[in-house]
C-alpha cells in the first residue's frame, strides 16, 4: 500500500520523501487549502522544487485544493490546479463539485484525486465523481468501519485512501460548523480550523485556560498534557437528567487516531493507500511517524505482526483511539 504523508513546508516535505514516504501531500499559502495557516505550505516555486526533489527520490507530490471555492472568487481556485500541474504535481486533491467539472475539461492530463472534504462515504456517490469527472482515488471520510470499506470497494473501480494516524476530525468531513461559529473563518471555505489568531492561554488559578474566541474550552491542570484547541473536543459543562452539573466530552476526548493495528485488515480490505494527517507538525514529527508507518507497511506486506505504541508521545492528549473504524469511537 501507498503511504501518504503531510508536508506542512519544504522543510517537511524533504524530511518527509528521506523517512520512506511513497507520496507527500502539500498546499499552496492561501485559502485553496484546508491547512491555511500563518507560516505553512508552499510558494508556486516552493512546490516546483518540491516537486523535483520527491520525483528524483522516487517518490510523488499530491496538491490539496481541497476548500470551497467562494461565489464570485473561483479564479483563485482554478489557478492554483493550473499551477499544481505546471509544476509536475501527480495529481490533485479537490473537494468542490465545480472545481472538479473545471479540471475535467481544462486539465484532462491531470490526475484528480476526491478529497476527504468531499465527504463521499457510499459507492454511488464515488462512481459518480468517477463517471463525471474521472476521479482516479477516494479519500474516504472517517466514519467507515474496515468491513464498510471492503464492501465499498467491491462496487467501485477506483482506488480507496484512508487516514491511519493524526488527528481525528469528529465533525463531518466538510461540513464543519463549530470553529466557524466561534471565530468567523471557516475550516470549509477559508482553510482555518481553530485560527491561532482567535486562540488565547491563561493562568488562571494554578491551571491553564484555552479560549476559541469567546468560548472557554479547556481547562488544564497545571503540567497535565493539553489538548489541542478546538471546540469538538472540548470539556462543556452542563446539567444532567437530574439537573446535577456535569462535566466532559460532549463529542469526543481529546485523542489521535492511530489504527497501526489495523493494516493487515484494510490491506485485505483493498484499500491503495494510508493517509497520515499533520500539516501543521514539524519536520522532526514528520520523520519520525513516516518512519515508523513505513515499516508498519512493510511488515504487513511480509505477514508479520504489527509494531504498535511507537508513537504514544507524538498523540493528541498522549491518547489514540481506532476511531470508526472498530465502531470503538463514542
Amino acid at each position: 500500500m501507498e503511504l501518504v504523508c503531510p508536508a506542512g513546508t519544504p522543510a517537511a516535505l524533504r524530511a518527509a520523501v528521506e523517512a520512506g514516504a511513497h507520496a507527500v501531500y502539500c498546499g499552496f499559502a492561501d485559502e485553496t487549502n484546508a491547512r491555511n495557516f500563518p507560516g505553512l505550505n508552499f510558494s508556486r516555486e516552493e512546490l516546483a522544487e518540491g516537486v523535483a526533489h520527491a520525483h528524483a527520490r522516487g517518490a510523488k507530490v499530491l496538491v490539496a485544493i481541497n476548500t470551497f471555492p467562494r461565489a464570485g472568487d473561483q479564479a483563485l481556485w482554478h489557478s492554483a490546479v493550473a499551477d499544481a500541474e505546471a509544476a509536475g504535481a501527480d495529481a490533485v486533491i479537490l473537494a468542490d463539485i465545480g472545481l472538479l467539472a473545471h479540471a475535467a475539461e481544462k486539465h484532462p492530463n491531470l490526475r484528480l484525486h476526491l478529497s476527504v472534504q468531499a465527504a463521499a462515504a457510499n459507492p454511488d456517490a464515488i462512481n459518480m465523481y468517477a463517471e463525471s469527472f474521472g476521479v482516479k482515488r477516494v479519500v474516504l471520510p472517517r466514519v467507515l468501519t474496515v468491513d464498510e470499506i471492503a464492501a465499498i470497494n467491491h462496487e467501485i473501480d477506483v482506488e480507496t485512501e484512508v487516514f491511519v494516524f493524526g488527528g481525528l476530525c469528529v465533525m463531518a468531513e466538510g461540513r464543519c460548523s463549530l470553529s466557524s461559529y466561534a471565530t468567523g473563518k471557516s475550516p470549509n471555505m477559508n482553510g482555518v480550523c481553530s485560527p491561532a489568531s482567535h486562540v488565547a492561554y491563561a493562568e488562571v488559578n494554578g491551571a491553564q485556560e484555552a479560549r476559541l474566541g469567546d468560548f472557554l474550552i479547556h481547562r488544564t491542570p497545571k503540567g497535565a498534557v493539553a489538548p489541542y484547541p478546538t471546540l469538538c473536543k472540548g470539556c462543556f459543562t452542563s446539567p444532567d437528567a437530574k439537573g446535577e452539573v456535569q462535566t466532559g466530552h460532549i463529542f469526543e476526548d481529546p485523542a489521535s487516531l492511530d489504527a497501526t493495528r489495523l493494516i493487515p485488515a484494510l490491506q485485505k480490505a483493498g484499500v491503495t493507500a494510508l493517509k497520515i494527517e499533520g500539516r501543521q507538525r514539524s519536520r522532526a514529527y514528520v520523520a519520525q511517524v513516516v518512519r515508523a508507518f513505513r515499516a508498519a507497511v512493510e511488515a504487513a506486506d511480509r505477514g508479520q505482526p504489527m509494531p504498535e505504541g511507537l508513537l504514544a508521545k507524538l498523540t493528541e492528549g498522549q491518547a489514540a483511539t481506532t476511531g470508526a473504524y472498530a465502531k470503538t469511537w463514542r
